[in-house]
This record gives structure tokens, C-alpha cells and sequence, in this order.
């Protein structure tokens, strides 16, 4: 158990539903209100009273059951998809949300960074907020003086240290938060979703930074949803799923699993009604259906690599629109945007009648690996201005068309994000010359 910095065992965190009582809008409302109150606390009571872990009716585990060891020096990524219960599981460890059941064991100081300024005071300067935080971490005025310029020149605020962080920008604020909590040498590094905010310069920043700390020998739990940055941090993690850890093993299987599992948001060769998709827009027109399918039976109508993705759309639109601007893209699971179908680089404007329209996107070759990719819409007017816009419209499978599967094979041919077609011969035969020789120095 010595070399352990973090043990959790049976940790679960229970949260009852239910919606909060309207306040009155009258004086009479009030006064009733204050009469019965006394009945309905003891109604609460004895709910409270009667409740037992099999009444499952008005409850919901965001956490249930979780168990791992993470020993001193290790990196462990977590991942899932949105709410799996990862940023509660960070909080617990944190200690800003006490568990309902179980517990954990920390060795060290634990430095937090789960949500922008989270611990910072936002009336007090830059600076203070440097020093208070340290002080939290158990750190005296001299250890922090140490770090405080390494500090301030890796949040780029030195213009600003002296200014009240409530004044601070979110970019500003998130720097000098990961800033302070990469420097100031906790045991415990604890970082949820760091790269979901700031630039590319910021972000690699961040992760060389991460790198350094490993490197020390200490510890770091880190949640993300760019598996790009997990596969590069972390040689464990964790894949949790409503609440609860799925696998526990190498990075790079969990990623694969994760990817394996990650359902479509439709099956190939049938339309998905996209009338409750989340979406932007003026609404003037609107992608109302969407379709796709390779062709190809041998490989359940499924795109693959050097094969044919074929999109068909249906748009309704409230009135004739001409001169439109439509546009799809993919995605990887890191967002990077690997395609983009645009009817503007091809120097075609669309012409929308009034009601439903139906349209054919046809992608001869598509020279994307196998994996699970994020598909975006883009609908709008000549000038820019959004009519629709889904971001993602549905998630779709590019498959080895050798396997039918999403590649997790170790296959050289798929080392990239895009498969190239190539061959290679022998051109010519020379003689080499004799290398040179230098004497070596006496």
C-alpha cells in the first residue's frame, strides 16, 4: 500500500430529483404557504425517514461502485461520453462533493482544476489568488514566492497579476488556474476538461506542462474527451459509463473500446429524422432527414477506406431561397475537422423550393481510416447568415472493409487519420562512395 497515492473503494454519489416549489407571487400565496409548512416538513421527514437503497424512484446514481488504485508517478486518463459521471467522480476525489457511499484514500496534497477559477476569489488579484492557493496546498510564502514567476509567465497575465481575477477574461482565468495547479507541486494533480478552453498554443502548453509534472514522479488523474491527448498522456485508463467504470486497462485498448461502443446516431441505408437535433439557425430552412450509405453490401452499406460515402439530405424550407450555401463535414474524436464538403468550392449555388427538398452529397473516395466520425450540416445564405447548422448531425463508423470492423487491429496501412494509396520499386542502382574520414582531434 506504500507506493498507492490514490485509493477508491465502493465510491458511489446518490442524487434525488425532483423540482423546487414556484415562490409566491402574492401575499395570500405566502401566508398559505406558511400555514402548511409545517405539515410538509413532516411529510419530508418521513420520506427521508422511509428511504432505503431499492427505492430507486426519485434518485439517480451519478457515480455507483467505483473501484481503483492509482500508484505514485501514475498518469490515468478517464473518458466516456457525456454524463458517465466523470467530472463527479474528479469533484469527490477533490473534495467539493462528499459521496454518499464509500470513500477514497489520498496520499499527499491534491491540486484541483476542474472548472475556470474554480478556487479562485474573484474580488482578489492574480496574485493573491497565487498565494492563497498556495497556502491551501499547505505551501509557506517562500515556497510560493519560488514558483510565482514561473507561474505568472506560463499564464501569460503579468500585465494583469495585480488586477481582480473577476475582471479577468475565461482564457486569463484558465491560464493562471492551470498555471497555479501545475506549479505549485501538489501530489495529486486532478484536471478535468483543460483543453476545452483556449487556443491551439495554449493547449499544447497544457500538455507539455502535464508532461514535465509526469516526468517528476507525480501523479495525475486527467478527464477528457480528446482521446488525441489521453493516448499521449496516459498509459491507463478508465472508461466509465452511467456512473460506473466499464474498463479499466492500457490507454489504447480503452480508447478502442470506446470507439467500438460508441453507437451511430443512425444505422447506414436508413433515414434518421433530424426534427429534434439539436441545432443553430434562423430556421428559415432546415435539414428535416439525413441518409448515408457506401453501396457497398459486403460491408453492411458502411463507408471504408478508398470507398464511397453517399449523403442523401431532405431540407424544408418556408419559402423559396435562393443563392444557398450547404456544406458537410467530418469529424475525429478529437474535432478536428478532416473533411469539408462545401457546394461553395465547387462554385454551385442551390436553390431551395418551398416545402421539402431532397439532395445527393457523393464522395467518390473516401480516404479516411477505420474509427467512429463526427458528422456535421451547415445550411445558409450567400452572405454567411446560418439558416441550420447541426454540430454533430450523427455519428458514423468508417470500417476495414478486409474485417468489417472499426480497425482495431494493428494495421501500418491505417497509422494516420488518412489512408494514401502508394507503391514502391527500385529506380536506380549506384555505387556509394567511401564515407569520409576525419582524423580525430589530439
Amino acid at each position: 500500500m506504500s507506493n498507492v497515492a490514490l485509493a477508491v473503494e465502493g465510491l458511489g454519489k446518490r442524487y434525488r430529483i425532483g423540482t423546487l416549489k414556484a415562490r409566491p407571487r402574492t401575499l395570500k400565496e405566502a401566508l398559505a404557504n406558511g400555514f402548511a409548512a409545517p405539515r410538509r416538513n413532516w411529510e419530508r421527514v418521513r420520506r427521508l425517514s422511509s428511504f432505503h437503497d431499492n427505492d430507486e424512484r426519485d434518485v439517480i446514481w451519478a457515480v455507483r461502485d467505483v473501484s481503483f488504485e492509482l500508484k505514485h508517478g501514475e498518469v490515468l486518463g478517464v473518458i466516456g461520453r457525456n454524463g458517465a459521471g466523470k467530472s463527479t467522480l474528479l469533484k469527490i476525489l477533490s473534495r467539493i462533493t462528499r459521496p454518499t457511499v464509500g470513500g477514497a484514500r489520498i496520499v499527499g496534497r491534491v491540486g484541483s482544476l476542474l472548472e475556470v477559477g474554480t478556487g479562485f476569489h474573484p474580488e482578489l488579484t492574480g496574485r493573491d489568488n497565487v498565494y492563497l492557493n498556495g497556502s491551501i496546498l499547505g505551501m509557506n510564502r517562500a515556497d510560493i514566492r519560488k514558483r510565482f514567476e514561473a507561474i505568472v509567465e506560463f499564464a501569460g497575465v503579468d500585465k494583469f497579476i495585480d488586477t481582480p481575477v473577476k475582471r479577468y477574461s475565461s482564457g486569463m482565468y484558465l491560464r493562471l488556474a492551470f498555471a497555479v495547479a501545475a506549479h505549485l507541486e501538489p501530489d495529486v494533480l486532478i484536471v478535468d476538461e483543460v483543453l476545452a478552453v483556449g487556443d491551439f498554443d495554449f493547449q499544447q502548453k497544457c500538455l507539455q506542462q502535464m508532461d514535465e509534472v509526469a516526468r517528476e514522479g507525480r501523479t495525475i488523474l486527467f478527464v477528457s474527451h480528446n482521446l488525441g491527448a489521453i493516448q499521449r498522456l496516459c498509459t491507463r485508463s478508465l472508461l466509465m459509463r452511467s456512473g460506473v467504470v466499464v474498463v479499466d486497462g492500457n490507454t489504447a485498448d480503452v480508447v478502442k473500446r470506446y470507439l467500438a461502443t460508441a453507437e451511430s446516431d443512425a444505422p447506414p441505408a436508413q433515414w434518421l429524422d433530424l426534427s429534434s437535433a439539436t441545432r443553430t439557425g434562423s430556421g428559415a430552412a432546415r435539414f428535416a432527414a439525413i441518409r448515408y450509405t457506401s453501396g457497398d453490401i459486403a460491408v453492411d452499406f458502411r463507408p471504408s477506406p478508398g470507398g464511397r460515402l453517399e449523403v442523401r439530405l431532405r431540407i424544408c424550407a418556408t419559402t423559396i431561397l435562393s443563392r444557398v450555401s450547404m456544406a458537410l463535414s467530418l469529424r475525429d474524436q478529437n474535432g478536428t475537422k478532416l473533411i469539408n464538403a462545401d457546394i461553395d468550392a465547387i462554385g454551385f449555388r442551390a436553390v431551395l423550393p418551398e416545402g421539402v427538398s431532397e439532395w445527393l452529397f457523393r464522395i467518390p473516395h473516401l480516404y479516411l481510416k477505420p474509427g467512429t466520425y463526427q458528422l456535421d450540416l451547415w445550411l445558409s445564405d450567400s452572405t454567411g447568415m446560418v439558416y441550420d447548422r447541426l454540430q454533430p448531425a450523427l455519428r458514423i463508423s468508417i470500417v476495414d472493409p478486409s474485417t468489417n470492423t472499426l480497425g482495431i487491429r494493428v494495421d501500418p496501412r491505417y497509422d494516420g487519420p488518412v489512408v494514401c494509396d502508394f507503391d514502391v520499386s527500385q529506380a536506380h542502382l549506384h555505387q556509394c562512395a567511401p564515407a569520409a574520414t576525419h582524423d580525430a582531434p589530439e
